[in-house]
């Protein structure tokens, strides 16, 4: 399904009134970060009715009482109501149906869908944040006309998530794509036994392919900030370009590992890290070393729709049905 022209609208905008949209149908979704909460409305030909962003507010009731607004004040300005998909930087447990493992710890062991019901009076699709980039970009983005997509999150955190033919794999335990919570493969002498990760477990790609575990690579404990080390690399900082190279390697090395297990049609990069475009062809030279083939082909991409791949994905939570 093809995005279509893009017809913005900010509920936020000042003067004047957005003409009402025809009735029919439409899908809301809106992406939960630990910053900002984006909302984004779509038309049934994938056109974008509306978008908004706002700060993700402290606090559980908070977040809810936000999430909802910009819900309600959406739905009021296009004078129609829509499906509604939320993307969270956690997953729900099957088991009580909490959210769990969130980064943002307010949400942790909350029932969040069932909250958003009663205040929506709807039903509620909810997916971990990179399940939905893999949604949004499989569906009109980078992976659009591959069968099965594996997407990546290398941000502050690092995170993957799965569709195939247009659907969500989350596996039995909803766990499917936490590739950033396995270890490094193929560690080398110097690497083990990795650093320790906040999940408790040492050694997680987390810990060397965010951002700040780049960072720390480079310039030492507490470095957190990686965005300046291309310019540095660039420029001959030997420091940078040394860490920018063991970077690339230990993507590689990842991303064979996800090959020989899944073996994905393609691979989708998001996040901040994913702006680094040496990425796009040292990674692909460097992953069929790894991988159980005589021949290993599969594209790396960047994503589309940028950091905007998880509220697009969001408000597509329900195109399976």
């Amino acid at each position: 399904m093809m995005q279509g022209k893009v017809a913005e609208a900010s509920l936020g905008q000042a003067g004047g009134e957005i003409e009402q949209a025809r009735t029919g149908s439409m899908r809301l979704g809106v992406d939960l970060g630990g910053t900002k909460i984006e909302i984004v409305a779509l038309d049934d030909d994938g056109s974008v009715l509306l978008r908004e962003r706002r700060a993700t507010p402290e606090g559980y009731d908070a977040t809810i009482a936000a999430i909802a607004e910009l819900v309600e004040a959406a739905e009021a300005r296009l004078g129609r109501r829509g499906s509604f998909g939320l993307g969270i930087p956690g997953s729900l447990s099957p088991a009580t149906g909490l959210v769990r493992g969130a980064n943002s710890q307010a949400l942790n062991g909350r029932p969040l869908r069932e909250d958003l019901e009663v205040r929506l009076d709807r039903a509620v699709r909810i997916s971990n944040d990179a399940n939905c980039l893999a949604m949004s970009e499989a569906a009109d983005g980078a992976g659009a006309g591959y069968e099965t997509v594996f997407a990546v999150i290398l941000g502050t955190g690092v995170g993957g998530g799965l569709v195939t033919r247009g659907r969500i794999l989350d596996g039995r335990n909803r766990v499917a794509g936490e590739w950033g919570h396995t270890p490094l493969p193929w560690m080398t002498a110097e690497e083990h036994p990795g650093p320790t990760c906040w999940c408790g477990q040492r050694g997680c790609l987390e810990t060397m392919l965010s951002g700040p575990g780049l960072a720390a690579d480079a310039d030492g404990p507490g470095s957190r900030d990686a965005s300046a080390l291309p310019a540095r690399a660039a420029a001959g900082d030997a420091v940078a370009a040394a860490a920018l190279e063991r970077h690339a390697d230990r993507l590689a090395r990842a991303l064979a590992m996800v090959v020989n297990i899944l073996d994905p049609d393609a691979i989708v990069l998001a996040g901040g890290l994913s702006n680094m475009a040496h990425l796009y062809t040292e990674v692909p030279r460097l992953m069929p070393r790894h991988v159980f083939s005589d021949h290993a082909e599969t594209p790396v991409l960047r994503a589309k729709h940028g950091d905007s791949s998880g509220v697009f994905g969001a408000a597509r939570l329900w195109d399976a049905d």
